[in-house]
């Protein structure tokens, strides 16, 4: 079975927060679950290094596009390793092979007739002598009435063209722009309406999408697809590989989505291997991102294949809800946010990557609360699976030399945790990551109590052969939580598979024979519970991005 994993492309305009990581994070947990499977799987992402957002930036400080893009694609390559993705392709979108791909696909789309030119109206401002890119257009939406920039309203998630703003403003100088004529390319979405009503169909019948990307999608279709631009005056960018159209851009929305398939080319020829193999129709694929990327990974993408005669449709969203800090709504232009490589100098990466697994927006939003995550490590990691680890370990090391004792493992604690595996395994690939990491950590808890009910300090002296057998079942129990937390906690997953010297991790039961312990260390150190004011102090005064 193949499994194509595509996670969402951050804009190489700003930091990472923990809105754009709790998103993100649910396609290393399915990489992570397929390999230990030993499916074979390709994962891959990178950073949108073009188009607007990257172009304010450089505008802003002074300094080129490509500065803007090197700085902060260095910086989510160094944040994702840190937190132990594990992409076989991280690239990015201003690279040669990118552009040439998304050429490619263009004139793909062309020879099929799935493109036209038509003269449209288009925001221009006077004052900085340009047409302005949609997201240099900023106004109220005229839908919700809500504050938008020109290209999407992320309140009510509709897809807009900037001249329908109420309020138009020039986001680079403040002006307002006149409307003015231009010829661009349209890409014939309306010609598709039937198959991808279809499609979308079909797909809410299978229950693989999340709730969100159906009911929008269902939106989408039922007020008509609209045939939509392809190309724009855009400052950075793919060029349009057209006559006369050179000095026009592949507009994003095309460009950014064909990411996915240029990584895996790339990842194929840096290989040796064949991404055809991830791209028909027997691939089971997975699209992990916001609430606000939806339509053009459910709508768009699907279209933009089916165009070009790729069968390899997205068969699975993984669409999140929006994550509020302290009751508020995240905003990076107030500095309302939580910087990811701020809070990885300061936190073990298992402990963010638990709590935003954990409480993930997966069917609402969710709230990110500095009290609830120290608790959460303290109680959770710390007190519950840290401590079982560390208990039964370091009794063993004291009371048996570091050896293992030799015992029978628990049969009823042996069938929950065979069927732990199943249950979970299911969960993860039906992108339930919350319910499944709660499954474990019930499990945990229930190792927990068995210990204490167990009483090994006392067995060790009235009845050693019944403490073997303890000590047997709490290690047996170690050793498949290693397996069954590496996908959410990979970390202390590979600490437990080095101090018991397991030579690989899968996912399937493990049994263990008498060993010798490698150098028992604790799995978490509890946090201060003076870091909660010291970060909403620090959060209230708003750090620099």
């Amino acid at each position: 079975m193949s499994i194509f994993i595509g996670g969402a492309w951050p804009y190489a305009n700003g930091s990472l927060h923990i809105g754009h990581l709790s998103s993100l994070l649910p396609g290393d947990v399915l990489a992570r679950y397929f390999r230990l499977k030993g499916e074979e799987v390709l994962y891959v992402s990178g950073s949108d290094c073009n188009g607007t957002p990257i172009a304010i930036k450089a505008k802003q400080e002074g300094v080129s596009t490509k500065v803007i893009a090197d700085k902060y694609h260095s910086e989510f390559k160094g944040c994702f390793e840190k937190l132990g993705f594990t992409y076989d392709c991280y690239t990015r979108t201003d690279s040669p092979f990118h552009h040439q791909i998304v050429q490619q696909v263009f004139l793909q789309l062309l020879e099929n007739a799935k493109l036209y030119k038509r003269e449209e109206e288009q925001c221009y401002c006077k004052t900085c002598e340009q047409f302005l890119p949609d997201r240099f257009v900023e106004g109220i939406c005229p839908h919700c009435k809500a504050k938008a920039r020109g290209d999407q309203c992320d309140y009510c998630s509709n897809i807009l063209n900037p001249i329908e703003l109420i309020d138009k403003v020039c986001k680079t100088c403040g002006d307002e722009p006149i409307i003015k004529a231009t010829e661009h390319l349209y890409f014939k979405l309306s010609s598709l309406q039937k198959e991808l009503e279809s499609y979308v169909a079909h797909a809410k019948s299978q229950g693989n999408w999340r709730e969100n990307a159906i009911h929008l999608s269902e939106r989408y279709l039922s007020e008509g697809l609209v045939d939509r631009a392809v190309s724009r005056d855009l400052p950075n960018g793919v060029s349009v590989p057209v006559d006369g159209y050179e000095d026009k851009k592949v507009y994003v929305w095309i460009e950014a989505v064909t990411g996915y398939y240029s990584a895996s080319k790339q990842w194929a020829i840096e290989h040796g291997k064949d991404e055809n193999l991830f791209w028909n129709k027997e691939t089971i694929s997975y699209y992990v991102h916001g609430k606000d990327n939806i339509p053009f990974h459910s709508i768009i993408w699907p279209a933009i294949l089916t165009s070009v005669g790729n069968d390899s449709l997205p068969t699975h969203i993984v669409s999140n809800e929006y994550v509020t800090i302290e009751q508020k709504k995240l905003s990076t232009s107030r500095n309302w946010a939580i910087w990811v490589p701020d809070m990885l100098a300061r936190y073990h990466p298992d402990s963010i990557r638990y709590f935003l697994i954990a409480n993930a927006p997966e069917t609402r939003d969710a709230d990110f609360s500095w009290r609830e995550f120290v608790y959460s490590h303290n109680s959770e990691l710390l007190g519950a699976y840290g401590n079982f680890v560390n208990r039964t370990l370091k009794f063993i090391e004291k009371s048996f030399d570091g050896v293992t004792p030799k015992g029978e493992v628990d049969l009823e604690i042996k069938r929950r945790v065979i069927a732990l595996y199943d249950d979970v395994g299911q969960l993860i690939a039906r992108t339930k990551f919350k319910n499944s990491l709660e499954q474990i950590f019930s499990f945990i808890r229930a190792a927990n109590k068995y210990f204490d009910q167990q009483k090994p300090w006392i067995q060790i002296i009235e009845n050693p052969s019944v403490c073997a057998d303890t000590l047997a079942t709490c290690v047996y129990v170690i050793a498949n939580l290693a397996q069954l937390l590496n996908p959410f906690l990979p970390f202390s997953s590979q600490e437990i598979q080095r101090m018991l010297g397991l030579e690989r991790l899968d996912w399937k039961e493990i049994n263990i024979d008498t060993i010798t312990l490698h150098e028992v260390k604790v799995l978490f150190e509890r946090i201060d519970l003076a870091a909660i004011d010291e970060e909403l102090e620090k959060l209230d005064k708003g750090i620099p991005e």
